[in-house]
């Protein structure tokens, strides 16, 4: 991979100029060809055009989710690997521009447009080995070298994973779901085609991604990722590396994931990722998370990390449990952690997910290591002037945010409220003339934390059909595109005033 290409000088968060920015995955862009199988957006004309848009809005920020390769539910936070890029996210038509695939003159009547998806990117390869220039060969061949290190198991994961339709690896026969060497070697040769078609679509997503990289960049504008603290346990990474984490012989948890009942569950949630094994992973000095935050730093600007207070305390539950209750905190060796990443990246531009009930040990965790807080204001109304997420409680080393990609649109989370709650939140925000979203994105301005990120639903006033995800829910989540008719004429200068405004531009 490319190391991060313009930044001659790492981000410091807490000392940085004040910036704004909007909170889009790439999955939710447009699709301006109107491409009858494009069922979700891509590293395409159109992500470049939104980065065309940031920059005229004044923005210097894009917020996105985890852009690793999913499962059946599209969840950006239950990934296959921690290093692989998602191939639904490869724009075909630059590999058309590229001279890698035929144009096609027309489309399939009837198509599954994951299938079209697979076998146009088949297509790809057998047109790249046939067609590419040495420099291109040489640099495919570079990119398997320097990726050994998770690309080759990754590659063959998938294929397993592929040709035992989807199930998980423990499920698969014995000596594959315990990795004997021989059995292994057997599949690598019988299924050397669909690896190497893995190992190609893993070089077209990096290649794509970082000329989309370096057009933000040049163009001022930073990328902003997001990294779950954990892993979801079908996964090549907890296939491979089976010895960092909470599993029985077979592969099954004794523990896993998720947060104790409080207000908003009373049975807590039960995520069901399974556990690290904390002290092996410092006694081989973090090894392990120093690669995962390699990936990572190469691929952003600053990464958000989800589930922050995980790396202070984790609450663990049986895995027999089918809720939350009877599980207990286990202390986690985070500070050290961070220690460590800390000399080997010199500087560590995160992000701290810190929502939820946080102690004062997290508090100070965070704080240790400098690394911004976030802000919710539509959580700020309830509690009364102390309520830490109202905007004038806010501090300076924080990220602001109207919502995130688990709330509500601000419009649809304002329309559920009652009207004595709707009227308090226009009194306090002194906007009695302005209908929402517009009110809270200006608070969001004019907060005095560093960084202010607003959905691009809220950007485009969109009540809640529009939400990314409601937590909980197994389906229907992940799918929202936005159009280009949905902007008006008037967004951009709009958003550039308020923007120099409030001194983020």
């Amino acid at each position: 991979m490319h190391s991060r290409l313009l930044q001659d000088t790492p981000l410091d968060l807490y000392n940085d100029r004040r910036r704004a920015g909007i909170l889009l995955h790439p999955t939710s862009l447009p699709d301006s060809t109107h491409h009858a199988l494009s069922e979700n957006g891509d590293f395409g004309s159109d992500a470049f055009h939104f980065i065309d848009f940031l920059v005229a809005s004044g923005m210097s920020i894009w917020q996105m989710l985890p852009l690793g390769p999913t499962h059946g539910d599209k969840s950006p936070y239950q990934c296959l690997s921690v290093h692989a890029g998602n191939s639904f996210l490869i724009s075909l038509d630059l590999l058309v521009k590229s001279g890698w695939l035929p144009q096609e003159s027309t489309l399939p009547a009837s198509e599954d447009a994951s299938r079209y998806r697979r076998a146009r990117l088949i297509q790809a390869r057998q047109e790249f080995m046939q067609h590419a220039s040495a420099e291109d060969h040489a640099a495919f061949k570079e990119f398997g070298t320097q990726q050994q290190h998770w690309l080759k198991d990754f590659a063959l994961y998938t294929a397993l994973h592929h040709e035992h339709e989807g199930r998980s690896w423990l499920d698969w026969p014995v000596l594959l779901r315990d990795r004997e060497p021989q059995a292994l070697e057997e599949v690598r040769g019988r299924l050397a085609d669909q690896i190497e078609q893995t190992c190609f679509e893993q070089f077209i997503f990096f290649r794509q991604w970082f000329a989309l990289k370096r057009y933000a960049n040049e163009r001022g504008i930073l990328l902003f990722g997001d990294m779950p603290i954990f892993v979801a346990h079908d996964s090549a990474d907890v296939w491979v590396h089976r010895q960092y984490f909470k599993l029985d012989e077979a592969g099954h948890p004794f523990v896993v994931t998720g947060v104790p009942p409080d207000y908003f569950s009373a049975t807590g949630q039960r995520w069901g990722n399974p556990h690290y094994q904390w002290d092996l992973m410092q006694s081989d000095g973090f090894q392990w998370w120093i690669e995962r935050m390699t990936t990572q730093f190469v691929l952003f600007d600053l990464v958000r990390i989800d589930h922050f207070r995980g790396f202070e305390s984790c609450w663990e539950i049986p895995a027999q449990s089918p809720t939350a209750e009877g599980g207990r905190w286990v202390d986690v060796p985070g500070d050290a952690l961070f220690g460590v990443l800390r000399a080997t990246f010199n500087t560590l531009p995160l992000v701290a997910e810190d929502l939820g009930i946080i102690t004062p040990e997290v508090d100070a965790l965070r704080e240790k290591h400098r690394f911004p807080g976030m802000k919710i204001l539509q959580f700020a109304f309830e509690g009364g002037p102390t309520n830490p997420y109202l905007p004038h409680n806010h501090k300076k080393d924080s990220v602001v945010y109207t919502g995130t990609h688990d709330n509500n649109t601000t419009v649809g989370w304002f329309q559920e409220l009652s009207y004595p709650a709707q009227n308090y939140i226009m009194e306090y925000l002194a906007k009695p003339l302005e209908s929402m979203p517009l009110p809270l994105i200006r608070s969001a301005f004019a907060s005095v934390a560093n960084l202010a990120i607003i959905p691009m639903q809220d950007v485009l006033r969109l009540d809640a059909e529009h939400r990314m995800n409601l937590p909980g829910t197994p389906q229907g989540n992940w799918g929202w595109r936005y159009t280009w008719d949905q902007v008006p004429d008037d967004l951009v200068p709009r958003l550039r005033r308020m923007v120099e405004m409030y001194g983020r531009l």
